[in-house]
């Protein structure tokens, strides 16, 4: 039986980009806006954030922005987030601190995820942080992973959980192996108290369009994109058979049509 009471989605940035980043072979010189999203999932035993967004730092501090976003390695720049988009904050509007996350659960390290773990942190969040061993082993050979993103304040690496395949993270939160957008990545399937479960994709599938046409993320581990392709196919099956409803990461449309909390 689930243990889940609700379900925020929560908008952490946004970035433009070509369109080809998120969808291999397609879309090359038409920009897309793209959300940056975390969640939260309340459950009967504590609370869990699925992702953490940007460090706000690097956006709008100049200096930072210019080293980690110097526009010969990252071609469209950094995303725009302002301090009400930082993790911290969105808990405030809850009625929440940092110190009320239970776990933390990295679906892969690229900047645009686990970059808010400095942030919560500093702010006295104390979660246990999990990632995939796979995750952790392959992160050093991505351009995407910010290695000062890994570690806090004082250059000490994160005590990350290191986890192997798939496992519940609490009665009714599952995290489901999806391998090819990076060596580790995982998504998630919750179980909510009613209506049917939700399949957070994480960037096994950035649009809807990744779901419906079987079109591998632009990005990818090693180009296996026979690897990212099987994880499509396998979101997709676990959602016909369990009757989830799969919610892409980086889709603005979709992002539009969530409610602000599932119950």
């Amino acid at each position: 039986m689930t243990t889940v009471r609700r379900l925020w989605p929560l908008l952490t940035a946004t970035h433009r980009y070509d369109k080809s980043i998120s969808t291999l072979g397609r879309g090359h010189g038409t920009t897309i806006e793209a959300p940056i999203l975390a969640y939260l999932i309340e459950t009967a035993n504590g609370r869990i954030l699925y992702d953490v967004g940007c460090d706000h730092a690097k956006i709008a501090d100049p200096t930072q922005r210019a080293r980690w976003y110097d526009p010969a390695s990252f071609a469209f720049g950094a995303p725009e987030m302002d301090d009400a988009q930082r993790i911290p904050r969105h808990l405030a509007r809850l009625g929440l601190a940092p110190a009320d996350v239970d776990v933390i659960f990295i679906g892969h390290l690229h900047f645009d995820h686990a970059g808010g773990l400095r942030d919560l942190r500093r702010c006295g969040c104390g979660a246990e942080i999990h990632l995939q061993h796979d995750e952790w082993a392959a992160h050093r050979d991505d351009p995407a992973v910010f290695a000062d993103d890994l570690v806090d304040d004082a250059g000490r690496p994160f005590p990350f959980s290191l986890k192997r395949g798939e496992y519940d993270v609490a009665p009714g939160v599952r995290a489901v192996a999806t391998p090819g957008h990076t060596a580790g990545h995982m998504s998630m399937w919750i179980e909510l108290p009613k209506g049917p479960p939700v399949l957070l994709c994480g960037d096994a599938a950035d649009l809807q369009e990744n779901l419906d046409d079987e079109v591998a993320p632009g990005g990818l581990w090693q180009q296996r994109e026979d690897l990212a392709l099987a994880s499509i196919r396998k979101l997709k099956a676990l959602a016909r058979e369990t009757g989830a409803v799969p919610w892409p990461n980086h889709d603005l449309a979709f992002w539009r049509a969530l409610p602000r909390v599932v119950e």
